[in-house]
């Protein structure tokens, strides 16, 4: 049981850390935040993206799922997303300032968990049933970690991205 609650500590703080890391890193690009860096998409769009998913999808599946009763979430475009709701001119700074705070907040939820509710169980239409707390947790962190690494890759000053 010991372990258990020390990996689950470890996860908080690395969702925080993970997301403070990636605040960072785009900081490395505010020079033109409209380079692409993931396929189509430029680090605008990717911090925006990252910023409404995590809101939107797994801090809200966390959520919704603490309150109990088993929950049915159904599977979220980013793309449709994206293509309705993405705002060019919304300035990065106050998108990475939104994103931290939205990770915070977050984290304040899940430091003050009791174990029974990292258990508490959801379904999702295509990951299927028995989705509990903590795998939300994992897979919204896991999200952050990929756009990181993407970051990483683009060769930007190694004192940003260490």
């Amino acid at each position: 049981m010991k372990e258990l609650l020390e990996y689950r500590e470890k996860l908080i703080a690395r969702y925080a850390e993970a997301t403070k890391e990636f605040c960072k890193a785009c900081e490395s690009f505010f020079a033109n935040p409209f380079e692409k860096i993931e396929g189509d998409w430029n680090l605008h769009q990717v911090a925006a993206h990252l910023r409404d998913i995590e809101k939107l999808v797994y801090a809200e599946r966390i959520r919704e799922t603490l309150q109990g009763g088993n929950p049915h979430f159904k599977s979220f475009d980013p793309d449709v997303w994206m293509a309705q709701q993405y705002d060019k001119d919304e300035p990065l700074n106050k998108i990475l300032l939104d994103f931290d705070s939205d990770v915070t907040e977050l984290c304040h939820l899940l430091k003050n968990l009791g174990r029974e509710d990292w258990s508490r169980l959801s379904s999702h239409e295509s990951a299927g049933n028995e989705m509990t707390l903590q795998v939300w947790v994992e897979r919204g962190l896991a999200h952050i970690e990929e756009h990181l690494q993407n970051l990483k890759k683009q060769g930007k000053p190694k004192e940003l991205l260490t």
